[in-house]
């Protein structure tokens, strides 16, 4: 069985207490329409790519608490993935009921966020003790570049230096992350090929199927060509 370095035995009682953890925080799901476009092909992608580890679970814009109680404190991840906690339908994420807080977190940064995402966000969630943490600027206009990545080390987090093609490789996911002209693109080094909804697989597989049938078609035309030739010869 898979271990994860971040597990926390964290000690808790259950209590009924709906009205601490709110399921919202009553704030868009995303800053722009290219946003929430990014975010959920993002979301999906990473679904299909984790479909066959049970134990990993997959989520976006889903409130994260840290600790149980009144001091707790809220945030709202745009993506996050934590390994060995299943794929359970989830209301909010407590990292206490969780014994663990999520492996990788992204952010789409937008004009109103991407000041907090580099300062007070980070903080937060190098606190809680997330190991990756990554930031996507749609608009390729507000961070220092477009696609950054930060690893957590020694409790604070170090910036991951790019690929030569601007590549950002999260260990944890085992991807890379890429700003393309089209928009956020996540590559699997060890498949070597980039990930797609299953939207896309199946478009691609109809294309593959339909430029073999023309293919096939047109063979079986040459050959009766050829065919033709020879009984006019004869």
């Amino acid at each position: 069985m898979a271990t994860y370095p971040n597990v926390h035995h964290i000690p808790y009682a259950p209590t009924d207490t709906a009205e601490l953890y709110p399921e919202t925080d009553g704030k868009p799901m995303a800053a722009s329409d290219l946003h929430r476009i990014q975010l959920i092909r993002t979301l999906r992608v990473l679904d299909t790519y984790l479909a066959q580890k049970p134990e990993a679970y997959v989520s976006g814009d889903i409130m994260m608490y840290d600790v149980e109680g009144p001091h707790r404190t809220a945030v709202s991840p745009d993506v996050l993935v934590s390994f060995g906690i299943g794929k359970k339908l989830r209301r909010t994420y407590k990292v206490w009921e969780e014994s663990k807080p999520p492996d990788f977190v992204m952010e789409f940064s937008s004009k109103s966020t991407y000041r907090n995402h580099l300062t007070g966000k980070m903080e937060h969630y190098a606190n809680m003790g997330i190991p990756d943490y990554f930031l996507y600027d749609a608009e390729a206009s507000y961070l220092p570049v477009p696609m950054m990545g930060f690893r957590l080390m020694s409790g604070d987090y170090v910036e991951i230096p790019p690929h030569a093609d601007g590549g950002v490789h999260s260990s944890i996911l085992g991807l890379d992350f890429h700003s393309l002209a089209e928009g956020l693109g996540i590559y699997n080094p060890v498949a070597d090929e980039w990930l797609q909804t299953p939207d896309e697989i199946a478009e691609a597989r109809a294309e593959q199927e339909a430029s073999a049938r023309l293919k096939a078609e047109a063979e079986v035309a040459q050959l009766r060509e050829e065919l033709a030739r020879l009984k006019t010869r004869t």
